[in-house]
């Protein structure tokens, strides 16, 4: 065949199926993806410090141990609300005409998933302490550290971020640790992940392959959760597992006021809707709404702080949680 013989028509023919192929396999589909996708109503797109961030996080080879997608399974109910969605990425943009870098799903856990981190960990402080040595705020983690992000000072300005690291995560030197723009551009970016609330109406996909935990002798009678589990899954990164907290950066629960006070009304508020008053540490986040406690999990909680670390706190029973829960959903309705 002339086809074969002729080099110019053989490549010709080859090119135009190319073409042709890709346009009906990827163009058009990514087209139609686009025009019948849209960002959810309430999305914020990124601020201009998270797009720099971003950059980094990709720069720094964030993107090869972390995702960012909610799987539909019931394992990954642990890092959002509701399995991702096609609308949680269209309003993502190249990051330039070269580079697309778009979507960073990721492919491995290496390390958690950061869909929703913003909403886990909405303070800077526990983001630059973790960044400039992962260790200090959890000491198993196999997170490299990033200390080239921030610099030492001997004596900060006023307008310095300074981040509280322990003395024993210096390695010697002294001074302050001070976090510097690139810094606060990637925690910029890691503030801004979180997932956006579907419309009212809107059905979440359900979390697929549930794990039913069979209930035999006292788990069949409503036995107490695991509070030093739910510690360690839900307050350990901030407070420690020794209960110390960090100084300048996390309160202590040994000892606390708070813990062994008589408020308790205080102290399950704080656990389901988080507190920022505090100006000499870093806001907590809103844990037990965000993880969905009830008031089984609530009093688990409470009775492994105020009996652990040398705390000698009166225990607390779920009815007494319960009541406390009801009372502070009704004061968010009025």
């Amino acid at each position: 065949m002339e086809l074969f013989d002729n080099h110019r028509k053989l490549f010709g023919t080859a090119a135009l199926f190319f073409i042709v192929l890709t346009t009906l396999v990827a163009i058009m589909p990514a087209i139609n993806n686009q025009e019948n996708n849209a960002a959810l109503p309430d999305a914020v797109p990124l601020s201009e410090d998270a797009i720099r961030g971003k950059a980094l996080f990709v720069s720094n080879g964030c993107v090869g141990c972390h995702t960012q997608q909610v799987r539909n399974v019931d394992m990954d109910k642990v890092w959002g609300a509701r399995p991702s969605l096609a609308a949680d990425y269209a309003d993502i943009h190249r990051t330039d005409f070269w580079r697309n870098t778009a979507t960073l799903m990721g492919t491995e856990r290496t390390g958690p998933d950061l869909t929703d981190i913003g909403t886990r960990q909405p303070g800077k402080e526990w983001h630059l302490v973790h960044l400039y040595n992962p260790r200090t705020v959890v000491r198993e983690s196999i997170m490299p550290a990033y200390p080239w992000l921030f610099t030492i000072k001997k004596e900060p300005s006023a307008s310095d971020i300074v981040v509280n690291v322990p003395a024993e995560y210096l390695n010697g030197q002294e001074g302050k640790v001070v976090a510097t723009k690139d810094a606060m551009y990637l925690v910029a970016y890691l503030q801004s992940l979180k997932q956006v609330k579907l419309p009212d109406g809107e059905t979440s996909p359900a979390f697929l392959y549930k794990r039913e935990e069979k209930k035999t002798g006292d788990n069949a009678a409503g036995a107490m959760p695991d509070g030093q589990a739910l510690f360690a899954a839900n307050c350990q990164s901030c407070h420690q597992a020794n209960g110390e907290g960090l100084q300048g950066a996390f309160p202590p629960l040994k000892g606390s006021s708070v813990v062994l006070g008589d408020n308790l009304e205080m102290y399950v508020d704080i656990i389901m809707n988080g507190y920022d008053a505090r100006p000499e540490f870093g806001s907590m986040p809103a844990v037990g709404t965000n993880a969905g406690f009830t008031e089984l999990e609530v009093a688990a909680l409470i009775n492994y702080e105020r009996s652990s670390w040398g705390n000698d706190g009166k225990k607390v029973t779920p009815e007494e949680v319960k009541k406390i829960i009801d009372f502070l959903k009704l004061k968010v309705t009025k």
